[in-house]
């Protein structure tokens, strides 16, 4: 779901759960997250930003002699909007230092962070006075050639994934772009490190040049109980490059620590965007001690392990549902799942075809049972 908000950082969500924050790298727009969200959508509702200048963002966004801090109060309006009051943070380079200051500032907000390819400090400010100089006289053209080579090992350099991020970078606003160099000139946290007491894994690309392995390694030094993973064969944008074991790293990350309660809230979630508050409301008023232990089956496994999972959409998912309350004659049921399957973007005419699939499948009484219920239901959902 691409943002429509104006006055907030342009974004995207998928999944749904627990929110997890995704934060971009200089240079790049929320694509950069791409390869990882299918595995991390299936347990939180993963919200990806665009920097200001970058992707869908304005440059505007940004204040006269910005700093990180400015970025960091971009994301927190950014989740007030989306009512996500405690979240967790995963950030690429520029990304992970908002990250970083959050968890340094802004501890009630952070439930978990990562670190990815990033550092406490970048270098010294001159060299981005320098290069915001640049691109405000000639654009982001010049600084294609020279990022190909820090962001990709020269082997992926010509893929058709590096390609898609080299012209985001082509894409920027020089403005936007210039501005988070200034932000990153004035940026220096090494002293508060210490300060972080949100679970930490830092990720680094073992040939990355833009931010080496040695800063990654500072970093998980001075953060208190702070994870190390190295990733071989990876230059600065190393999800990109090497997305299985960033990935891994990460779902590993997120999931320490997990129980049934955050499965069970994760399911609810889903459950709720599914059936309908409404729905779901009554049902959790008939609950009683006796069904209880049901109830919270259902919601974590059902709604919460496959409804979440991101193999299909849940437009898909009502579809094979339909059929197989229509196979077993599961009437009762079969009623709740055609108003999902409205609230899922399916029309009644797609919902009709589903039901004429399934009386050549299932067989034609079954059918004309699930005809008629499903008839009465869009009456009454839709009007005559």
């Amino acid at each position: 779901m691409p943002s429509t908000d104006t006055g907030v950082l342009h974004h995207r969500v998928d999944g749904a759960g627990a929110p997890l924050l995704l934060g971009p790298s200089l240079g790049t727009s929320l694509q950069v997250w791409a390869p990882q969200v299918p595995a991390l959508a299936r347990t939180h509702r993963v919200i990806r930003w665009d920097l200001p200048g970058h992707g869908g963002s304005p440059a505007s966004l940004l204040p006269d002699e910005p700093t990180i801090a400015d970025l960091g109060r971009l994301v927190l309006e950014l989740a007030d909007a989306l009512g996500a009051d405690r979240f967790a943070y995963a950030g690429i380079s520029i990304g992970g230092a908002v990250g970083a200051w959050l968890a340094v500032h802004h501890p009630d907000r952070i439930a978990s962070l990562a670190i990815v390819c990033s550092a406490a400090r970048f270098g010294e400010p001159e060299g981005w006075h320098e290069r915001a100089a640049l691109v405000r006289a000639k654009g982001t053209e010049p600084l294609v050639e020279g990022a190909a080579g820090r962001w990709f090992t020269p082997g992926f350099a010509a893929s058709p994934a590096a390609a898609g991020l080299l012209e985001d970078l082509r894409n920027a606003a020089p403005e936007g772009y210039a501005a988070c160099c200034e932000a990153l000139a004035g940026y220096d946290l090494r002293d508060a490190l210490p300060r972080i007491t949100a679970p930490t894994l830092v990720i680094a690309g073992r040939d990355d040049p833009a931010t080496p392995p040695a800063l990654a390694r500072a970093m998980a030094d001075a953060i208190p109980g702070a994870g190390l993973v190295e990733v071989a064969g990876a230059a600065h944008l190393a999800g990109v490059e090497k997305p299985g074991p960033v990935t891994a790293a990460l779902v590993d990350h997120l999931s320490a620590g997990t129980d049934d309660g955050s499965r069970h809230a994760a399911g609810m979630a889903v459950r709720r965007a599914v059936l309908g508050d409404a729905h779901v409301d009554r049902a959790v008023a008939r609950t009683s001690e006796f069904t209880a232990p049901f109830q919270d089956l259902i919601t974590r496994y059902a709604w919460g392990e496959i409804w979440t999972r991101p193999g299909l959409d849940r437009r898909t998912r009502s579809c094979v549902t339909l059929t197989a309350l229509v196979a077993r004659g599961h009437l009762e049921e079969l009623a709740m799942h055609v108003r999902a399957a409205l609230r899922n973007g399916l029309s009644p005419e797609e919902i009709g075809e589903v039901l004429l699939q399934s009386a050549i499948y299932c067989g034609v009484p079954a059918a004309n049972s699930a005809f008629a219920v499903a008839d009465r239901v869009l009456r009454e959902e839709l009007g005559d």
